[in-house]
């Protein structure tokens, strides 16, 4: 029996989660713009993690404080496959995560403070989808 170890390839220290409005997505894709707005749409703050276990890759929302998931969103990279993770048209430090739970998916916001750390969020992703999209041909 042959277990995968995790690794993580990018830790944020703190991102913001929100509710994302139904009218906040166009044919061009979601805007943050209106979730940072209105205080009643955010919803959680914590860390972020990219984490990697062989093929898979998993974004996970923890409290700061206990390392307990408020969130994981699997990181779909396969051809095909549904997006688990969209840039927002409007900012460079926003994002959107589909989170999967038994069978039914929501669509949440993130933001970071800094857009370094956007941008950091952003390469541990395609890293991993590069590597593996390069381990099969």
């Amino acid at each position: 029996m042959s277990e995968e170890f995790e690794e993580t390839l990018c830790l944020i220290k703190e991102v913001h989660v929100f509710k994302i409005p139904p009218n906040q997505v166009s044919s061009d894709g979601y805007k943050a713009e209106g979730w940072t707005k209105d205080p009643a749409l955010h919803l959680w703050s914590g860390s972020c993690r990219v984490v990697a276990a062989g093929e898979d890759c998993f974004v996970r929302l923890e409290d700061t404080i206990t390392g307990k998931s408020f969130a994981v969103c699997t990181v779909n990279t396969k051809p095909g496959a549904p997006k688990a993770v969209e840039k927002v048209i409007d900012s460079s430090r926003f994002f959107v995560l589909r989170i999967e739970n038994n069978g039914k998916h929501a669509f949440i916001g993130i933001g970071f403070q800094e857009r370094t750390e956007a941008f950091d969020f952003n390469v541990a992703l395609q890293d991993h989808q590069k590597y593996f999209y390069f381990q099969i041909f």
